[in-house]
């Protein structure tokens, strides 16, 4: 479907394009994956010297302007709710198909099932048009009027009568169902009757006869009797009283095929009472021809009531539905849904006019059978209608003999017409849900298609900033505060640790349709907001589930980074979040849930083992303090970078005037690490063990240049206070 945009501003003046060109630029664009929207801007793509300067690119050392645009409007309030309603209609009838297929395309349950749904579209646009037709004050006025959904509520309503109706009737006649669906949708013939009812001598009205027997063609009983209860009384031909009376006897008695158990019933009181017609007719002829008898002044009315097959082919103005409907109730009454196609396009033949609306173009096509045309012309009215219509088609098999249409992509016509409706929801972010819902519905590609909407649904971390829907001015927003409060709410809750709002309507999304590999992406997004927010235990959560382990040794770097930068204090409060989340993980790795890498989870036992060290310092719980930092190099979970921080750690242990707090197998420990540092050092592999001391003593305020020589003048004292304390563990051994 072709697309046409106009930028506003313009963004080439009139007449300025050849200019333009010359420059050596093209107009490029660009679109959005999380809406749709288009961005329109200047650029080059010829030869790398066209439009050069002295030299000089034309973009270069310019800030080039980029316009906005989309295919697609942002819905109103109004068509979001017929977005949203119809779409659980929608959903409804996947489940149905998906969990009758095996009886196949003809099963009558099935069938009644899925008349009751489509009966529930048109019913929806039923109401959608009465409430567009209600002459109220509307603050944000209508983006679809109410003839749009009047054009719905006809094409879906014909769709249903013709191709899904009850299964009781859907090989009897179908001229009453059809001339019913004509007066409930074109009511003209009544539009005049309180005009001719207030006169006092209706059939001088000079359509007084066309339109009372367009009455009588199309049912309109009730009317056709008072107008013939007037020309009995009043009318000054004997002839025509008596005629009327005998019509109006005939007319309420007309027999409808809803009236009967049985067709053979209805085509036996069908008989008896074209025999009464024929008896009507008798008596017509016995009207005189001379003196004038059958004129009522210039009208002929003997004439308008003597052949209702003749008045059918005329048409009488009533244009093709209302042949069509009569057809099938005077004509032919056993005429069937299949034999219709031939019928429409023998009407067609007579009235040779080419329809010019949109909304007839599509009833003329689903009256001949043309499916596929018809949907090409929903598509162009509505692409809801041409998505709807060709996903019940599918389910009955209407497009069986028509189903590869893009050779390339091996699409479907039903899928291309619902991927169709679904790009033009994706242009509505607030609508990603059921965006998601309908690309699903399209198999492999529909679903790849899916999972990029997934990926790029705003997860709410961010405050909270225009909403969508609100005007690009900020002159006035269409989202109230309560919208805004909810968001802020869920976004505080998220960081809470809750599984809710979008967060969790996208996990029960992937879930639902078994895209795990996009679930742990978007844990994966999830993961990496909450670390730039500093909310490091959510964070890990988070990348946990998404088994992005290189994600969570992310976290555990950012929080020893948190050490460096702020100290000890913050560092412990930033740990007391990341606990729980280790304990979970134990747990999870022990019974497989995770197959958590070894290397990630000592990284987060040391940070919690680190900050419990600091803390117990803090608490001057020195004791247990100096056991807590053995116990990290003793169980080999202090990353080589760390070790020379650990042991300017130590000094203090070792200088302790209150006691002795490591055995000389501890300090012989901390010497062959002090060792390995130095040595390691010296072979040029300093960066490896040195590089967060550096930073430590950088941090401290230190001024000149810091780097590994300053790092190992730190560690000369702590080799002297061991040297010293295992001196002292010798002379107490001893």
């Amino acid at each position: 479907m072709d697309v046409h945009l106009d930028l506003l501003p313009p963004f080439i003046s009139r007449g300025g394009g050849e200019g333009f060109v010359k420059t050596g630029h093209n107009l490029l664009l660009s679109i959005s994956p999380g809406d749709n929207s288009i961005g329109v801007f200047a650029g080059t793509s010829g030869p790398p010297d066209l439009g050069r300067v002295n030299g000089v690119p034309p973009t270069q050392g310019k800030v080039r302007d980029i316009l906005f645009a989309s295919a697609d409007k942002i819905s109103s309030v109004k068509r979001r709710l017929f977005i949203t309603d119809t779409s659980v209609i929608f959903a409804a009838f996947q489940y149905l198909i998906s969990a009758t297929n095996e009886r196949g395309i003809f099963d009558v349950e099935r069938l009644r099932l899925m008349n009751k749904l489509v009966n529930d579209y048109v019913n929806f646009a039923k109401e959608c048009w009465v409430d567009a037709s209600k002459a109220v004050a509307r603050p944000d006025g209508l983006e679809y009027i109410a003839d749009y959904y009047r054009s719905i509520y006809t094409c879906t309503s014909l769709f249903q009568t013709l191709y899904l109706p009850d299964p009781d009737v859907e090989h009897a006649p179908v001229g009453d169902e059809l001339m019913e669906w004509l007066n409930a949708h074109f009511a003209e013939p009544s539009a005049k009757a309180e005009a001719l009812s207030r006169l006092e001598s209706a059939w001088e009205d000079e359509g007084f006869w066309e339109y009372l027997t367009r009455t009588v063609l199309r049912g309109l009983t009730k009317v056709t009797v008072f107008f013939l209860k007037l020309l009995s009384s009043s009318h000054p031909s004997s002839y025509l009283q008596s005629l009327s009376d005998s019509l109006i006897s005939i007319l309420e008695i007309q027999p409808r095929l809803q009236q009967f158990k049985t067709e053979y019933e209805f085509t036996l009181a069908r008989r008896r009472w074209e025999n009464r017609v024929k008896a009507l007719r008798i008596e017509l002829h016995h009207v005189p021809e001379d003196g004038g008898t059958r004129l009522d002044g210039r009208h002929d009315w003997w004439g308008w009531l003597s052949d209702i097959r003749r008045c059918v082919v005329r048409g009488l103005g009533g244009g093709w539905k209302e042949i069509c409907a009569a057809w099938g109730v005077f004509v032919d009454p056993r005429l069937r849904r299949q034999e219709l196609p031939k019928v429409a396009k023998r009407v067609f033949g007579v009235i040779s006019k080419d329809p010019i609306d949109l909304e007839d173009v599509i009833h003329i096509q689903l009256l001949t059978g043309e499916v596929v045309k018809a949907l090409a012309s929903a598509e162009e009215l509505d692409v809801w209608l041409s998505c709807h219509l060709a996903d019940v088609m599918s389910a009955l098999g209407l497009l069986q003999d028509r189903e590869e249409v893009v050779d390339e992509t091996g699409m479907t016509l039903r899928q291309y017409h619902v991927l169709q409706y679904a790009e033009y929801l994706h242009s509505d972010p607030a609508l990603w849900r059921i965006t998601v819902d309908y690309m699903c519905a399209c198999g492999e590609i529909g679903t790849y298609r899916a999972d990029e909407v997934l990926l790029r649904v705003p997860l709410g971390f961010s405050s909270y900033s225009q909403p969508t829907g609100s005007d690009p001015g900020g002159k006035k927003s269409t989202v109230n505060d309560d919208r805004i409060a909810d968001t802020e709410d869920e976004a505080s809750r998220i960081r809470a640790g809750d599984i809710v709002g979008v967060l969790k309507e996208v996990n029960q999304c992937c879930f639902e349709y078994g895209r795990e590999g996009v679930r742990r992406v978007v844990y994966r997004i999830a993961g990496k907001a909450l670390m730039s927010e500093k909310h490091y235990g959510l964070a890990i959560s988070y990348y946990a589930s998404a088994e992005d382990w290189p994600g969570l040794g992310r976290v555990v770097d950012q929080v020893l980074n948190e050490y460096i930068t702020q100290g000890p204090a913050k560092f412990i409060s930033f740990v007391a979040e990341i606990a729980p989340s280790l304990r979970t993980l134990h747990s999870a790795t022990d019974s497989s849930d995770y197959p958590i890498h070894g290397i990630f989870l000592h990284r987060l036992v040391f940070i919690v083992k680190y900050a419990e060290f600091h803390q117990r310092k803090i608490s001057n719980d020195l004791v247990e303090a100096a056991a807590d930092l053995m116990s990290m190099f003793e169980g080999n979970i202090v990353p080589t970078s760390w070790w020379g921080v650990l042991l300017q750690d130590s000094v203090e242990f070792l200088n302790y005037p209150g006691g002795m707090l490591f055995t000389s197998a501890n300090i012989g420990l901390l010497l062959r690490k002090m060792e390995e540092v130095q040595t390691r050092t010296s072979q040029g592999s300093g960066k490896d063990y040195l590089s967060v001391l550096v930073r430590i003593v950088r941090s401290s305020g230190r001024k000149g240049i810091v780097g590994e020589k300053e790092a190992l003048n730190k560690l000369k004292a702590v080799r002297v206070a061991l040297t010293e304390y295992f001196a002292r563990c010798s002379v107490y051994a001893s």
